[in-house]
């Protein structure tokens, strides 16, 4: 599909180089190509919000806000509904333009389009449960408490599953009665925003309640500072998240944070190897490694840690890798130069600190060729950082109390796995492990959607979002009492 074959759908949102606001407006900011990681090829031009933009955006939401809330449930949950059968109806167009914008194969552009259904659905389904509890009290006395909107949420939103990370905030939060201004990655507007906005438009969301403005730092500061927004969810680096908390806590706003992860794999001696190496492949190789989830650190038992490792070379040597969401290969670009030279320089740095280069550890324009590093070791980078690329980094440990230490020696918490068929000594380990995912005889890639999702420490704040958590972090308790007639108090 070229930008010319886009269908009515999307071609609005390619092609008007405005912001959104319910309608598309002019941005006063610049405007900037959006590149195709694969073909270096302009995909659409984007404007960029400046923090003026924000301002008048948060100011709207605040005033359509209160009609959105007072709106009844059902008709509420009309409006998801319609914004999923958009969805499955433009899915192919949606999935291939996902797939482009993020340098994705095409399955994984196909993933997201079926996960922000699902996420539609149950933005719907939140609207018939129950908004609030009848609390014990005195005789005479009602006492309840009930869910109430913040008011503006601001979503702050990355470039790596665009669609999927803006639509989880932005979908329930719009469900518990709030209004959504959303910045998403410049790099990626359209999968992380005005796509969602055309969904929400067809489907017939009353105006003012949704905004889309691309920008750049300026412009999040701006949405962390805004008096009329009352919480930040932010999804992204640490280091960014790191900000976002500090500029957003000192305006006294609640914060959701779902931030970046170095996420253990366990392998124990029991394993069987093939499944074992399929699974550290998977998790490590996914789209590049360009996943908060991926599996960062390979640990495996000493006594089969050459066996896996020669199992892991021979893979990352039959992947293909190029244009993925043409179907040209199995893995495709990362997602600018920057995060290229990031990669190789934590490849170079640990080479040099005396890890061993298996396979890849070369690229060709944004393509990175799928890596493994064997003989890493507490104090190199591809220990410690955060590699958010096709790097395999294999440690070998000598017993469970040492792979307990190695999965914990980070100030990450995320996601953990562990493989072996004896699964009640994995889940004896898993249960020390410090991370807010745990999968036995899994990888560490996985969300469903409908499960809570968040980790600790240095990846965020908390099981911030997913169906159980999604009231508790959009909406706020408001308690209420009733009584026939006031009481007579002493004075």
């Amino acid at each position: 599909m070229s930008v010319s074959e886009t269908t009515h759908l999307l071609q609005r949102a390619i092609e008007s180089e405005c912001v959104f606001d319910g309608d598309w407006v002019p941005a006063s900011g610049t405007v900037i190509p959006v590149i195709e990681p694969a073909t270096g090829e302009p995909l659409m031009h984007c404007a960029m919000a400046s923090p003026a933009d924000i301002a008048v955006a948060s100011r709207r939401a605040a005033l359509a806000q209160p009609a959105w809330a007072a709106l009844g449930p059902r008709e509420r949950a009309e409006v998801f509904r319609k914004a999923a059968e958009v969805a499955q109806r433009s899915f192919a167009e949606l999935a291939l333009y996902v797939a482009r914008e993020t340098g994705a194969a095409l399955f994984k552009g196909e993933h997201e389009v079926r996960e922000a259904i699902v996420l539609l659905h149950q933005a719907a389904g939140l609207l018939s449960q129950p908004h609030g509890v009848v609390l014990p009290s005195a005789a005479g006395r009602l006492s309840y408490a009930r869910r109430q909107p913040h008011g503006v949420v601001g979503v702050i939103s990355p470039f790596n599953f665009p669609l999927v990370l803006s639509l989880r905030s932005v979908a329930p939060a719009l469900a518990a009665g709030n209004a959504v201004v959303l910045k998403p990655d410049p790099q990626t507007p359209v999968s992380g925003g005005f796509l969602i906005a055309r969904l929400f438009e067809e489907a017939g969301l009353p105006k003012g309640l949704l905004h889309v403005l691309p920008g750049a730092a300026p412009a999040g500061e701006a949405l962390c500072r805004d008096p009329n927004v009352r919480m930040i969810a932010f999804t992204g680096s640490t280091a960014a998240g790191r900000k976002v908390a500090e500029v957003a806590g000192r305006h006294l706003k609640k914060v959701a944070l779902e931030l970046g992860g170095k996420n253990p794999l366990i392998i124990l001696e029991d394993a069987d190897l093939d499944l074992a190496a399929s699974n550290a492949a998977w998790g490590a190789w996914l789209h590049q490694g360009q996943i908060c989830m991926a599996t960062g650190l390979v640990l495996v038992h000493e006594s089969i840690a050459a066996s896996l490792t020669r199992k892991l070379v021979d893979k990352a040597r039959a992947l293909t890798v190029g244009n993925a969401a043409r179907g040209e290969a199995a893995l495709g670009p990362l997602i600018n130069q920057r995060q290229l030279q990031r990669v190789h320089e934590i490849v170079g740095d640990s080479l040099q600190a005396g890890a061993k280069l298996e396979a890849g550890g070369d690229y060709d324009r944004l393509f990175y060729q799928p890596t493994v590093l064997s003989g890493v070791r507490p104090g190199m980078r591809a220990f410690e950082d955060e590699i958010f690329g096709p790097v395999a980094t294999v440690v070998s440990f000598a017993s469970d109390e040492e792979a307990i230490e190695l999965a914990n020696r980070t100030e990450y918490g995320l996601s953990a796995a562990i493989i072996s068929p004896s699964v009640g000594r994995a889940m004896a380990i898993g249960e020390r492990l410090d991370c807010g995912l745990l999968h036995i005889n899994d990888q560490t890639v996985a969300d469903e959607c409908i499960n809570p999702f968040g980790g600790r420490g240095a990846s965020g704040n908390g099981g911030s979002v997913g169906a159980p958590a999604d009231w508790d972090e959009y909406s706020q308790w408001q308690w209420v009492t009733v009584k026939n007639a006031p009481p007579a108090y002493p004075f």
